[in-house]
């Protein structure tokens, strides 16, 4: 039951943290390669700090029954790395989108008053509605892939949108980011947080050129 809608997905590489959340976060990266904020293309903030955890696969429990890959990729890092998933587990795929799409400008990290730095430095811009918050099938899935990138060293705010707005009891939860240098961090587990439910696993980072057959290697090991 593919899901039409799905497809794509970004980071960002956070540099030092600006508020007190990111300062605890401060260690989980993103999804486009970039110093300081971004970790897709250099114009987005998708990476965290260099203090960051290690990229080794967290041993996350074995996929199981029917397969989702959800991801939000803001460049196409995060949109590669969750088709090998899906293509490697013959997984379905959904794209988290937001309703009003980023646009190169958004996320030039470095401009104080682009959309990613207004979002980041006010939590309150950070919700960010996506056109589709529940996927076609949704209570049919029992284990569920995210991936995102890292913006300021925690997730990249679209896709709290759609976790916080679907109900994970029952479902197994492995989270993946892609970033240019940090790990996955604490990323994980503030979704798990936001959550409330779920069995969440402690998932995987990706560097933003990750080879395909290095995620379909890690993709089968959890499966």
């Amino acid at each position: 039951m593919n899901n039409a809608y799905a497809l794509t997905r970004r980071g960002f590489l956070a540099a030092a943290a600006f508020t007190p959340l990111a300062a605890l976060l401060a260690g989980c990266s993103s999804e486009n390669d970039t110093s300081q904020a971004a970790d897709e293309p250099a114009t987005a903030p998708e990476e965290t700090s260099a203090a960051a955890s290690g990229d080794a696969s967290a041993g996350a429990s074995p996929a199981s029954g029917n397969v989702l890959v959800a991801y939000y990729s803001a460049q196409g890092h995060t949109e590669a790395v969750a088709q090998a998933i899906a293509d490697e587990l013959g997984a379905d795929l959904f794209e988290v989108t937001p309703t009003e799409p980023y646009t190169d400008e958004d996320l030039t990290w470095t401009d104080d008053e682009s959309r990613v730095s207004r979002e980041h430095d006010d939590e309150i811009l950070r919700n960010v509605p996506i056109q589709q918050v529940t996927p076609d099938g949704w209570a049919d899935y029992d284990t569920v892939f995210v991936g995102y990138p890292i913006w300021w060293a925690i997730a990249a705010w679209p896709i709290d949108s759609f976790v916080a707005g679907n109900d994970w009891e029952g479902k197994t939860v492995i989270p993946f980011c892609t970033s240019a240098s940090s790990g996955l961090g604490q990323s994980g587990e503030l979704l798990s947080e936001a959550a409330g439910a779920g069995d969440w696993q402690e998932g995987q980072r990706f560097s933003s050129s990750v080879p395909e057959d290095e995620v379909r290697t890690w993709a089968a090991s959890v499966a």
